[in-house]
Parts: C-alpha cells; structure tokens; sequence
C-alpha cells in the first residue's frame, strides 16, 4: 500500500479479477478517495478464459473511471505463468503495482489541475 503524508488508504481484497471493477466503482460512488488502483494477476493456465477476463477487467476499470471522473489505474497482470507475475511484481521486469500507484497519484494530480 503507498500512503503519502496526509492521505489514507483502504486496502480491499476480491475473489477474483472480474469483481475488481465493481468494487472500485462501489468505493469510488463514496468520493472517499481521489484515485483507485487496480492490482491482481490473470494467468492464461489457471482459467480457459483468458483473454474475456482481460478485456472484462481492463473495460470495467475504463468505465468507472469514467463514470466517476476518478483515476483507477489498472495493475492487473496479465501473464502466461505465474514466474511472468513475480517479475513484473518487483522482480526483473520492475514493479507494475508501484507503476500504477504513481500513475494513480499523477492523474489525480492533473485532474485536480484542470477542474
């Protein structure tokens, strides 16, 4: 969780990837927060339908953040092993979670500039 000075976080856990966007949207309709982000892993192994779960996240995350005017910053992974996830989850191929948290904190940033 990143938390700067004199901001909260609420971390919310899901069962899966495809209730990520309502949950988000849920949070959001509080006005609580000033930006989402969105963390998770799809592995093409673990469901035969992987590609629907991408596009269904991935759309449903565009869509509340739009619907909300809110940033949601999309850190679900979409890999084709589980090795694939713990390297861009801070291993050789950098950190995607702490990517996505600084580009949630960048939009809120811009969108506060330009209301």
């Amino acid at each position: 969780a990143l938390e700067a000075e004199g901001h909260s976080h609420e971390t919310v856990t899901v069962p899966g990837a495809l209730e990520v966007p309502a949950a988000i949207s849920l949070a959001a309709d509080s006005g609580r927060y000033d930006a989402y982000v969105a963390l998770g892993v799809v592995i093409r192994g673990a469901t035969p339908h992987f590609d629907y779960v991408c596009d269904a996240v991935t759309q449903g995350l565009t869509r509340v953040s739009l619907d909300a005017s809110t940033p949601v910053a999309n850190g679900v992974l979409a890999v084709e092993v589980h090795e694939d996830a713990e390297k861009r989850a801070g291993g050789s191929h950098g950190n995607k979670g702490e990517e996505a948290a600084l580009v949630a904190i960048e939009m809120a940033n811009l969108l506060e500039r330009l209301a």
